[in-house]
């Protein structure tokens, strides 16, 4: 697989020269590195210590070089049917300062926004890209609105709920109401989220894995009602991967018992022994725990089951998952498998199912395949 089999392999080699990274080559890991993985001087470092401010954090953190608004919705139509549904939206600085200048659509900060709904049948993904600018893109604090074009996330205050979620294009759209009371969850270290074994690579990372959602999906102009639950996770930094690591399995699992299992695996390019491994166990009440990621793999063991074939890699869609600390045994299905996201960055995004010890529903990554 390679990146440049996208259709849009030159804007996003354009990216990659804008970053000031090297165009990618044949393999997946040297360009997922390119695009996380420099540490480029200027921009502003992720460091432990700092206490996440609510709801400063919410917003846009243009010093960092990379962040994220990410949703993801396990829902069912009124007929009953499964859906599962995404919304993200990227930030990429790209350069460390604005440069001075008089016009209004100056800026260093570009955004990238991506949407899919899936069912059994259908796996629908669009993706649009703007510069930042207050009439095409960004984020605004009161009330705090993410949006790009008319893709809007829309809260009806500072905090991120409760708040309407629209996204409009020709083969998919959607108007969700969005709400929560349950606090946020700090991942790692109180929102400190290291990302490899010695450290040197870390985000800021918090999540609200409890939101509560009611609106209308149209897929191909076909509306229907649904319900369910999703799952925000909001991250930001400026190196997300060292060079060594060729991407990652990322798991937003959703458990019978009311608990909710962040999980996730950052594969090096080394051996599986390399692998880095972050987790933790998330309780409405806004309690949780961390997973030790230094007993991984003896207490944390993640082993794929099936693979899909697609037009840029063949991905792992069916796992077996054991955290024996949680007495945790959990096999995870993909709702369709053909979730592919033939966009600008290749990747698999889609809704999965959990039976074994628990049952559930959740999410599924796959990157740098």
């Amino acid at each position: 697989m390679t990146l440049l089999s996208s259709p849009r392999a030159g804007l996003f080699t354009l990216l990659l020269l804008l970053l000031g990274c090297d165009a990618p080559d044949t393999k997946p890991q040297s360009a997922m590195g390119s695009l996380m993985g420099d540490n480029l001087q200027g921009y502003t470092q992720v460091t432990p210590g700092q206490t996440l401010r609510f709801p400063e954090d919410h917003q846009a953190h243009n010093d960092f070089r990379q962040e994220w608004w990410y949703l993801t919705a396990n829902l069912t139509t009124a007929s009953g049917q499964p859906l599962g549904l995404q919304w993200t939206q990227f930030r990429i600085a790209l350069s460390p300062k604005t440069s001075e200048s008089s016009s209004v659509w100056a800026t260093n900060q570009l955004y990238m926004a991506h949407s899919a709904v899936t069912t059994a049948q259908q796996h629908v993904a669009k993706e649009r890209w703007a510069r930042a600018q207050p009439q095409l893109a960004g984020s605004d604090a009161a009330p705090l609105a993410i949006k790009l074009d008319n893709w809007l996330w829309q809260s009806q205050s500072q905090d991120l709920f409760p708040a309407t979620l629209t996204v409009s294009d020709e083969q998919l759209s959607y108007r969700l109401a969005l709400n929560t009371s349950a606090p946020y969850q700090l991942q790692g270290d109180k929102g400190y989220s290291i990302k490899s074994g010695d450290g040197s690579v870390a985000s800021y990372y918090y999540s609200q894995p409890f939101i509560q959602v009611t609106g209308e999906v149209t897929l191909e102009g076909k509306s229907v009602n649904v319900s369910g639950d999703a799952w925000l996770d909001r991250e930001w930094s400026s190196q997300f991967l060292n060079k060594h690591q060729q991407g990652w399995d990322w798991f937003a699992l959703r458990l019978d018992d009311g608990s909710a299992l962040m999980l996730f695996q950052l594969r090096s390019d080394d051996n599986q022994a390399s692998h880095f491994y972050s987790a933790r166990r998330m309780y409405a009440d806004g309690s949780g725990r961390n997973i030790d990621s230094t007993s991984a793999p003896t207490d944390i063991k993640m082993t794929p089951t099936d693979w899909q074939q697609t037009p840029s890699g063949r991905y792992p869609v069916g796992w077996r998952i054991a955290i024996a600390s949680e007495q945790l045994q959990l096999t995870i299905k993909p709702l369709n498998r053909d979730s592919h996201m033939p966009l600008s960055v290749s990747y698999w995004e889609g809704p999965i199912s959990i039976s074994g010890s628990h049952q559930g529903t959740g999410y599924m990554e796959l990157t740098g395949y």
